[in-house]
């Protein structure tokens, strides 16, 4: 099933090779964008059904405290507010579950055109579904010194900058692409509810975790990761729903009044009449 995916990609990405100058980096560059821009839709899908979510969390804060004792009704009335707003449950599930496949085709394609080891070269060169392309096994695997089928610990010790970058750009993306929660009516800050926890834990141990891939597995991998983060950065900015202050600990956004006079606001100065004097206020 998976060369369905595999050997498509493949090709791909050694066809690429051929016409960039048999440069491997330079098609793993320009073949990630290729993917990233072929699942956007399913990717803005995501993105739009997280932010509705996010923007529901009040509705569904109130409904929690109105039927706290009661997990059917709760549950009936959160579907039904589901319904009204026409927001689907799983939106932010199964476009996920849809990209998947490519993104692991998309890693392993990476890894066989690589061809760290004999048998893998073999493999390599039954799988183009284009003529022409088995001469150029093997591909050249070295890139400014380092060889792209090693991880960062068997090459020069500036390979490490890689895992670094990995991490940083993989925080910076989950964090401007997390929806900012709701601000409370009245004034009060929240308690995060148990999705915004998972999702703050989410931003934190998803970084940290393709990190330590890209510790461990190939420098090609990192270049794989890297390209990917900044594509999706840059994505999600052109939509102008990058929030800055997402990377500000601690800050969120500026809570809603409950009303335009509050319980002990002072009242507003009489207006001034025509003639320039200002209107008595009636005092008892």
């Amino acid at each position: 099933m998976w060369d369905l995916i595999l050997n498509p990609f493949i090709t791909t990405l050694t066809f690429l090779y051929q016409v960039l100058f048999n440069d491997i980096v330079l098609a793993i560059i320009v073949f990630t964008i290729l993917i990233r821009l072929l699942t956007y839709p399913l990717t803005a899908q995501q993105q739009r059904s997280m932010k509705a979510q996010q923007e529901l969390q009040p509705e569904i804060k109130k409904l929690q405290e109105k039927y706290k004792n009661d997990r059917e009704k709760l549950n009936q009335e959160t579907m039904r507010l589901y319904r009204e707003k026409g927001i689907n449950p799983l939106g932010g599930c199964l476009p996920l579950l849809i990209q998947l496949p490519i993104l692991i085709g998309l890693y392993q394609a990476i890894i066989h055109a690589l061809a760290a080891t004999p048998l893998q070269l073999i493999d390599l060169s039954g799988r183009f579904l284009l003529p022409g392309l088995d001469h150029l096994v093997p591909l050249n695997n070295m890139w400014l010194g380092m060889d792209l089928t090693q991880a960062p610990g068997a090459n020069p010790v500036y390979a490490y900058a890689f895992p670094v970058i990995v991490l940083v750009t993989s925080w910076l993306q989950s964090k401007i692409m997390t929806p900012t929660p709701p601000p409370s009516s009245n004034g009060e800050e929240d308690k995060p509810n148990q999705a915004q926890a998972m999702t703050q834990s989410m931003t934190t141990v998803m970084p940290l975790m393709f990190g330590f891939f890209s510790l461990s597995f190939s420098v090609g991998l990192s270049i794989y990761f890297i390209v990917s983060n900044i594509i999706g950065i840059v994505q999600y900015a052109l939509q102008g729903k990058v929030d800055w202050r997402n990377l500000i600990p601690g800050r969120s956004a500026p809570p809603v009044q409950a009303g335009a006079k509050g319980a002990g606001s002072k009242s507003p100065r009489p207006k001034a009449k025509a003639g320039g004097k200002p209107a008595k206020s009636n005092r008892s």
